[in-house]
């Protein structure tokens, strides 16, 4: 398995747009498991999980780790290709892939209902704050590490986010605040978000 796998494909890309997958990618991450204990931690049919398996496969980010035979029966083990993917758009640099990133999550907000219209400028300085929170402090580290911890998906993702959190010094932790702050008023400016629907409390006679 290699440390890290840069992804250039942009089927992989589209494969990945899929949570269940990116689920899967995690715990196999974490530990080599079978198609069947994949669909019982996450709840789902072992049908289910066997076509995201194979698409996963075909697209070269898990692989067979071992097969084991159990009676009549033969088990196949699968794990990551690598314990972190680096998405890449062909030849971009890192600002570039940032960029589509931010694009790509604005158009899902424009999916959740939510009518979106960032000016130039705007996504120019929502890009410049990302690149300074980027370096400044990263959950690269912390991922990798996270990954041979044997926790289930939620629970490790939380594991890195506190990790990521406590290696801030209280002077990067106001920062990051400072920027949260900033690309939330970018938002507010340029996304509008629809009422929600109040539930009517029911009184019941």
């Amino acid at each position: 398995m290699q440390t890290v796998k840069m992804i250039t494909d942009p089927e992989a890309f589209q494969l990945l747009a899929d949570e269940t997958r990116r689920k899967i990618i995690y715990l196999l991450r974490v530990k080599d498991m079978t198609v069947s204990q994949i669909a019982e931690q996450m709840q789902l049919t072992t049908q289910a999980i066997y076509h995201h398996v194979r698409k996963l496969k075909d697209a070269d980010m898990i692989e067979v780790a071992k097969e084991e035979r159990i009676g009549h029966f033969i088990e196949t083990y699968y794990r990551t290709t690598a314990e972190i993917f680096h998405l890449s758009h062909g030849e971009s640099t890192p600002q570039k892939d940032r960029e589509a990133q931010i694009r790509g999550a604005l158009g899902g907000l424009e999916k959740l209902g939510m009518k979106v219209d960032c000016s130039p400028s705007k996504m120019k300085e929502i890009l410049r704050i990302t690149k300074e929170m980027d370096e400044c402090c990263t959950m690269a580290e912390w991922t990798e590490k996270a990954s041979g911890l044997g926790l289930d998906f939620m629970t490790q993702q939380l594991a890195i986010e506190y990790a990521y959190l406590m290696s801030m010094t209280e002077a990067q932790y106001d920062l990051n605040q400072a920027q949260q702050k900033q690309i939330w008023s970018l938002l507010k400016s340029c996304v509008e978000v629809p009422e929600m629907k109040k539930k009517k409390n029911v009184k019941k006679k």
